[in-house]
């Protein structure tokens, strides 16, 4: 079995998610992991499960799709579906892939996939190359590059997480999820805790129950992680 491609659809309307649906049935490499009806739905499940293509609609109650954009620290890549054509120069600057405008055709549906499938593809190498040194967020709408190996450890934190670094005075606070984060970085660092990332060069001392590291901080290992640290 080739690749397969998780989506996630976030539409405030039925009948969206209805027609996208029916259209990733039709391709064999896309799988609808989720269907969202708004952005806080669309965030609390990018919380606890890995999306490599976002269908994301713009006009939404509360979030508008452009604002839950802004919102992530690390996006999967996104095709914006609506029914506006305003928004597609503001869509394009937040790294949306491709604009579709409803009704939305299977025809165009699958050159704006194929166009996703790239950038998945893209995304990955690259990942592979900048993942070994450095670590990419956006903190305040800036990007922020931090050296992997400063980490100490990333703490979730609800629908946040908090990333603390060796050698600079402040931790950086940004949305996002241990699962979104932990595809970012390289093989050294290793879930110990259900809240909890750390930097297996960082650590100094092993126990039961728990690592320490650099600057003499504990952090709690559960149970079922124990033996990564092993």
């Amino acid at each position: 079995m080739g690749i397969k491609y998780n989506c996630l659809i976030v539409d405030d309307e039925k009948p969206a998610h209805q027609v996208l649906m029916s259209h990733i049935k039709q391709c064999e490499d896309l799988e609808c992991v989720g269907n969202a009806f708004s952005g806080k739905e669309a965030l609390a499940f990018l919380q606890r499960n890995e999306v490599d293509i976002l269908l994301l609609d713009i006009n939404m109650p509360l979030i508008s799709g452009l604002e839950f954009l802004d919102m992530l620290a690390v996006k999967p890549i996104t095709i914006i579906t609506t029914a506006y054509s305003d928004f597609a120069l503001e869509s394009y600057e937040k790294d949306a892939v491709d604009y579709l405008l409803k009704p939305i055709s299977f025809g165009k549906f699958l050159k704006a996939i194929e166009k996703a499938k790239i950038f998945c593809k893209n995304r990955k190498d690259s990942t592979e190359e900048i993942r070994e040194n450095v670590l990419r967020i956006k903190e305040d709408g800036m990007e922020v590059l931090i050296d992997v190996d400063d980490v100490l450890f990333i703490e979730s934190a609800g629908n946040y997480i908090k990333i603390f670094v060796e050698h600079r005075s402040k931790s950086y606070f940004v949305y996002g999820s241990l699962i979104s984060i932990k595809t970012e970085l390289p093989d050294h660092f290793i879930q110990v805790h259900r809240s909890f990332i750390v930097n297996r060069k960082q650590i100094v001392k092993k126990e039961l129950g728990k690592v320490t590291l650099q600057s003499n901080i504990d952090i709690p290992v559960g149970r079922k992680y124990q033996i990564l640290i092993e």
